[in-house]
């Protein structure tokens, strides 16, 4: 094989290149400095994203009728919006699939994208077979990404490396149900078979490796980071003390322990009723904030802001116009969620947190490594149950705010191109042992 197909990689992502999904970011956001570094990435994908004009990207559709439900939903709204059309046409498509979909919820009992693993499978065969790649590489959330690559290794012997983003394992609780069983057997097979497999935390890859020690060297940790942002604006201490939290909300992130920290210290110092905002972008609130919004009286206090569009006037695209809003911000939010595979996750937003510049009040949950990052990058954290706890850590950032001590965070940002180095290094080790 030539040195130029010798660094080719198949790189298998459900959800690659979907905006807004921080899967994706975590993988798109590598493409480049793989290519820097002489890789020839060949991406295989669902349809939910756009075509990426940079690499030779496959997109197909799953075979299993909820994961062709999943998809196309995603391609819908991408070309027609949330209007009427949408609705229409997404109706038509549950429709139509509802008695395929019941059919394989009965007979299989996985989550709806397990079977973009078949096509991903046989496109990637042809190309591993003829020698065309030098590995395969499995990365996402979606689970089908390493089902696939379990799939290829199992029947070709092709190198296997696998980016584990989210716990497979719930941690402390035997699985329950087809899927978590499924996806415990999965966690398994990555231990057993894949050449190097690296997760995003401390905490996972000790787990990982207490359920399968003959993962032994070929597990290691490599923190995704984030790129800068692509615009650079200058931070100015405003009238008031601007709090802002930018991603997801839901029932397992959701933003009720800090309204209720908020809610508990307005009580405490009234006055900061008019000093003090906290700005929610990217995402509506969640059910529980919501109800609690009007219930602890903190409308005009709480700005529920939602998504940044492409602006046609700075010509910022929405992505990059979430990216200033974070560097104006005195301070910003991260909610951790306490779900039990919090000691074994950190949310991606954190690294752009850190891009920011901004000291990060972290809401976290038993994850002393999580802890351990906010404070070197001269944050707080406090325990998301604890709501007296949050309370004060509330007031000690606008402390800092009133005595003008809140400036830019000099400390060095987790990089993109930090993790793909140590990935390559990695990968170059595990090719010579082999």
């Amino acid at each position: 094989m030539s040195e130029a197909r010798r660094r080719r990689w198949l790189i298998l992502s459900h959800a690659y290149n979907v905006d807004g999904r921080a899967e994706s970011l975590t993988i798109t956001d590598k493409i480049p400095h793989l290519i820097a570094a002489g890789i020839e990435p060949v991406v295989f994908s669902s349809v939910m994203g756009e075509p990426d004009p940079q690499v030779r990207h496959v997109q197909m559709l799953p075979w299993g009728p909820s994961g062709i439900r999943f998809d196309l939903r995603h391609v819908l709204r991408r070309r027609l919006g949330r209007g009427a059309a949408y609705r229409v046409l997404s109706l038509l498509v549950s429709a139509l699939l509802a008695l395929p979909i019941l059919l394989e919820r009965l007979l299989v009992g996985l989550r709806s994208q397990w079977s973009w693993a078949f096509p991903a499978w046989l496109r990637a065969m042809p190309l591993v077979k003829r020698g065309e790649v030098e590995l395969v590489f499995s990365t996402g959330g979606v689970f089908s990404a390493h089902l696939a690559g379990a799939w290829i290794k199992r029947w070709s012997g092709c190198p296997w490396i696998v980016e584990v983003h989210d716990p497979l394992v719930i941690p402390g609780r035997e699985p329950r149900g087809r899927h978590e069983r499924f996806l415990a057997r999965l966690e398994a097979r990555i231990c057993r078979d894949a050449d190097l497999a690296w997760w995003f935390t401390d905490g996972a890859l000790a787990a990982a490796q207490r359920r399968h020690p003959g993962l032994d060297g070929r597990g290691i940790v490599v923190l995704p980071g984030a790129e800068p942002p692509v615009v650079r604006t200058a931070y100015r201490r405003g009238p008031r003390c601007v709090l802002g939290h930018f991603g997801s909300l839901s029932p397992t992130r959701s933003l009720a322990p800090a309204l209720q920290a908020l809610a508990r210290l307005l009580e405490r110092e009234p006055a900061l009723r008019g000093l003090l905002r906290l700005e929610v972008y990217g995402s509506a609130l969640d059910p529980h904030a919501a109800q609690l919004l009007g219930a602890l009286k903190l409308e005009g206090v709480v700005l529920p802001i939602g998504r940044l569009e492409h602006d046609p006037a700075t010509g910022l695209s929405g992505r990059a116009r979430v990216m200033q809003r974070m560097q104006q911000c005195d301070a910003l939010l991260m909610l951790h969620g306490d779900q039990p595979e919090s000691s074994e996750y950190i949310p991606s937003k954190l690294y752009e947190y850190f891009w920011a510049r901004r000291p990060v009040l972290g809401l976290t949950h038993d994850n002393p490594q999580l802890d351990a990052m906010i404070a070197a990058h001269g944050g707080w954290s406090a325990p998301t149950r604890d709501i007296d706890a949050v309370a004060q850590a509330l007031a000690a950032v606008v402390q800092r705010w009133r005595d003008d001590a809140l400036p830019d965070v000099t400390v060095p940002p987790v990089t993109v191109a930090d993790a793909v180095q140590r990935i390559l290094g990695a990968v170059d080790r595990t090719l010579r042992r082999g």
